[in-house]
């Protein structure tokens, strides 16, 4: 394919694949890596190649943001359809295949920076599903980029996959229980094929292969894969509790969030162990075939994309351990109430930012040599206690840095916290003359910030 489409020059031919080519292309006054996608339109060709072509024309250019291509140009359907859109130069996920198995680390990271990802996509309302390594490409600096939303679903949008198929599209060594039953609006059906996409990095194995009929996608429902740890004995067992998370059957058990996914395997310290961490076998055949004989449908689908991630917000609170003000902490604690109050799945991190000198930290134990850090975590668990939180829904951490202000902020930006709760301290000549830090972290933010007081209640900024 050579030549020039709407002042686009077409240049080389970078992929093709069963349903589009992919093309560099240029255009006159545009500095921006450019790449036109174009679909298979000869006889013969699955008509789900034009569908899933029309769904991206909808949704690419309702989408923003670092993680996905900016989307340039769009081209009909009557007569040369096309998407161009921005080239993401940074390699895609598939390439780290040829590595397997990675460290946990290094899964870990991976899986974070595509939670993020998703997280950011479903906030504008669409679940990717089909969610695989080829369809995640990294920038320069690290940040994962989603391409590839041709079998995605907007939940404001017509789904022309669903009213025109009656089987389910998506690549089946990935693909969620509850997509091969016919169902596309779960964003946790993301969160299950980024599980895959974990175990296969962890184990250098698919979790349930590739099978190439429905009927072999569907035994994912009764059949629970072999535990990571198996496969692997180094694995940790808190990287087998995520995964194993991810990637069970019932939506309502897996991560709500991708958001809390990304926040679990950036502080492995802090993930809620359960049976799961543990397992070394697969289930019996006695216990898959009762639990075949015994399966009911899937519970219902979320209510959309946007109000599932609403329902699992990450909240933080900041508390000052030296502060000794009783009842700042009572107000404190009231508020979180409040706000974890109809949210069974809300997750709150405890915050404590402990001081230290610019240049270089400061003394790591106090007068009765008792470690700073460790007595500031247990000191945040006792804060939590009367809270009365279910094992795993809380998470303690201390912050060691010189500016407490600027701590808080780059724990809410790195963590996807939706909304952080701080206590203002009295006024003070300090307080005057350095500015306060409830001020700053109010003004710049990343999340809605709540900020209260001994008096008055609280104020929201």
């Amino acid at each position: 394919m050579r030549g020039r489409i709407d002042g686009f020059t077409i240049g080389e031919v970078l992929h093709e694949g069963g349903m589009a080519m992919l093309c560099r292309v240029t255009r006159e006054g545009e500095d921006l890596p450019l790449l036109m996608k174009v679909p298979r339109l000869r006889a013969g060709e699955d008509p789900a190649a034009i569908v899933s072509f029309e769904m991206e024309q909808m949704i690419l250019p309702r989408l923003s943001g670092a993680h996905v291509p900016r989307c340039i140009a769009l081209g009909g359907i009557e007569a040369q359809p096309y998407i161009v859109m921005e080239r993401i130069e940074g390699p895609a996920l598939s390439d780290r295949l040829r590595d397997l198995p990675l460290p946990a680390a290094q899964v870990a990271a991976i899986g974070a920076a595509v939670a993020d990802a998703l997280d950011d996509l479903h906030h504008q309302h669409v679940a990717h599903l089909d969610v695989k390594p080829a369809n995640v490409l990294f920038r320069a600096n690290g940040e994962a980029v989603l391409v590839d939303f041709g079998l995605a679903h907007h939940e404001q949008l017509p789904d022309l996959i669903a009213e025109g198929f009656r089987l389910p599209y998506g690549t089946t060594a990935y693909m969620a229980p509850e997509q091969a039953l016919g169902r596309r609006s779960d964003t946790r059906s993301d969160i299950f094929a980024l599980g895959a996409v974990l175990y296969q990095l962890a184990t250098g194995d698919l979790p349930f292969g590739e099978p190439q009929h429905l009927a072999g996608v569907k035994r994912r429902i009764w059949r629970d894969p072999v535990p990571p740890r198996r496969r692997r004995p180094d694995i940790p067992p808190w990287l087998q509790e995520a995964i194993l998370r991810c990637l069970e059957v019932d939506p309502a058990r897996r991560y709500p969030t991708a958001a809390q996914l990304a926040f679990d395997l950036r502080h492995p310290d802090q993930v809620a162990l359960t049976a799961r961490a543990e397992r070394r076998r697969r289930d019996g055949l006695l216990a898959v075939l009762r639990r075949r004989l015994r399966r009911a449908e899937l519970p219902p689908s979320a209510a959309g994309a946007v109000a599932q991630v609403r329902t699992a917000p990450i909240l933080a609170v900041a508390i000052d351990l030296g502060g000794s003000d009783p009842a700042l902490e009572a107000v404190l604690r009231n508020q979180m109430q409040k706000l974890l109050a109809g949210r069974p799945e809300a997750r709150l991190a405890c915050l404590n930012v402990m001081k230290t000198a610019r240049l270089g930290s400061g003394a790591a134990h106090d007068e009765q040599g008792l470690n700073r850090h460790v007595q500031r975590l247990v000191e945040l668990r006792h804060w939590a206690r009367p809270l009365h939180l279910a094992q795993g829904r809380a998470t303690f951490h201390v912050l060691e840095a010189a500016d407490v202000a600027e701590a808080l902020l780059d724990y809410a930006r790195a963590n996807r916290v939706d909304h952080l709760v701080l206590g203002a301290r009295a006024n003070s000549l300090s307080r005057r003359l350095l500015g306060s830090v409830s001020g700053k972290v109010a003004a710049e933010a990343p999340c809605s910030v709540t900020v209260v007081r001994r008096r008055g209640g609280a104020a929201a900024g």
